[in-house]
């Protein structure tokens, strides 16, 4: 059996739609010449650079459809601006471990104590170092979407798509208008990840106590909240000033 020429392989490579090896065929071969490598170096060399390339492109991939504030990453919020609990919990959600059990993460506080940043930069780094699929939305637009798809009569099927996200950032839920279609449609969103085991990342700035105001019913809200803590981590934001205030531009004083 005859050996493709160097030019063949390539063409091979392209054929099959490996990138990676590809694009640094020609390096590694007068390397492994150069450097004595044998085949199975070259050979193992030449996978690593394409399983590097494919997860890298995986990670963008992700990183795009979630939908992150761009600017909400840790190297824009200093960790230790966090109150304790956050902080010493970061390590454990970093690891990815709640999102594998399906645990919920609800975090409490006043505007501007960045709840939404933490959050979103939580699940920026679970998509980096464990290729998690992640999607952020504001309350009210998911609200939108659910309504949108209920009169239709696919909300079932929005549901099912929404099952692909491995953590939903729901942010601001205080901040949804309360109407009876808008709550039913919300709830049902919440059943349905705590059936299957999805997890929901949400923010909020009324606490526990105060949801009879989102929902109306507290029946609804208790059975909402029941859902979320039975397996659910409950952090609280409570510093003193407002993040946003802080960051905000001084404007000049007159002497």
């Amino acid at each position: 059996m005859s050996l493709p020429a160097p030019d063949g392989i390539e063409r091979l490579l392209k054929e099959l739609g490996l990138k990676g090896m590809l694009l640094e065929f020609a390096a590694c071969a007068h390397n492994a010449e150069k450097e004595n490598w044998g085949y199975r170096n070259f050979l193992a060399r030449l996978l690593e650079i394409e399983a590097a390339l494919r997860l890298s492109r995986r990670v963008e991939r992700l990183l795009r459809d979630a939908d992150l504030p761009e600017e909400f990453t840790f190297q824009n919020l200093s960790p230790h601006k966090f109150d304790e609990k956050p902080r010493r919990m970061l390590p454990s959600l970093l690891s990815g471990d709640f999102v594998k059990r399906g645990d919920n993460l609800i975090c409490f506080g006043l505007p501007g104590r960045g709840k939404s940043h933490f959050c979103a930069a939580v699940g920026r780094e679970l998509i980096r170092q464990h290729q998690t699929k992640v999607w952020f939305t504001p309350t009210f637009k998911l609200v939108s979407r659910l309504l949108e798809a209920k009169a239709t009569n696919g909300l079932p099927r929005y549901l099912e798509r929404l099952h692909k996200f491995d953590v939903i950032i729901l942010d601001d839920i205080g901040y949804v208008q309360h109407t009876a279609d808008e709550m039913e449609v919300l709830f049902t969103f919440i059943a349905e990840r705590y059936q299957q085991h999805r997890t929901l990342m949400l923010t909020s700035n009324l606490v526990f106590s105060q949801w009879d105001r989102i929902f109306k019913n507290p029946m609804t809200a208790m059975a909402a909240v029941d859902r979320l803590t039975h397996r659910g981590i409950i952090l609280e934001f409570q510093l003193e000033t407002s993040i946003r205030a802080e960051n905000a531009p001084r404007p000049f004083l007159n002497s």
